[in-house]
């Protein structure tokens, strides 16, 4: 799946001056923003044996829906890991078939709980940090939410040079300019 900012009427530079306009910079500064965010340290695709650790934890709170599973690791990971459901399906039925969890139907949803056997399991995994403790400094606050404030910022910044006029263009150039010399100066501040 490609996360690359779409292609941009703007991003030859062609409205607002010419090659080398504020959208233009504006594009070509928020997509290199965004490739060097993309360059994440630490884990970035967890094992098969990590969701399944994650998916008895979490049962082993309470019981839930595959979706709600996905949700809760991805928010306990600051968005770091979002197993696909592509695999977390298929570990809720591999537990299941080794008698580790349980589906009830409810509104139209499977929810899994843990059997004797899962919460015999999952007291094992207890011992072990959760899978997406992995993502975690030792203050506790995730390695993501810089990135995911830069990415953010550069969708944005890249909407307004696509759908901003020259002035909203000239405006957002200011912005951006201020938040990198602000940015610099916390830096500073050690």
């Amino acid at each position: 799946m490609s996360t690359s900012f779409p292609s941009s009427p703007f991003s030859d530079g062609a409205m607002f001056g010419g090659a080398g306009g504020p959208a233009s910079a504006i594009f070509d500064a928020m997509d290199q923003l965004r490739k060097s965010f993309e360059q994440r340290t630490g884990p970035s695709r967890m094992a098969r044996g990590d969701v399944r650790s994650a998916v008895i934890t979490l049962l082993a709170e309470e019981p839930m829906h595959g979706y709600q599973i996905i949700h809760e690791i991805e928010e306990r990971s600051g968005g770091a890991w979002k197993p696909s459901a592509g695999s977390v399906y298929p570990t809720l039925q591999l537990l299941a078939d080794e008698g580790l969890l349980t589906a009830e139907e409810q509104n139209g949803r499977k929810t899994y709980s843990l059997t004797g056997a899962g919460r015999e399991e999952a007291e094992i995994a207890a011992e072990k940090p959760a899978p997406w403790a992995a993502f975690s400094s030792r203050d506790g606050s995730t390695h993501t939410a810089l990135p995911k404030a830069g990415i953010d910022l550069a969708g944005a910044a890249a909407q307004v040079a696509r759908t901003g006029s020259p002035a909203q263009v000239q405006e957002a150039v200011a912005v951006l300019e201020d938040a990198r010399r602000r940015l610099y100066a916390i830096l500073a501040e050690k």
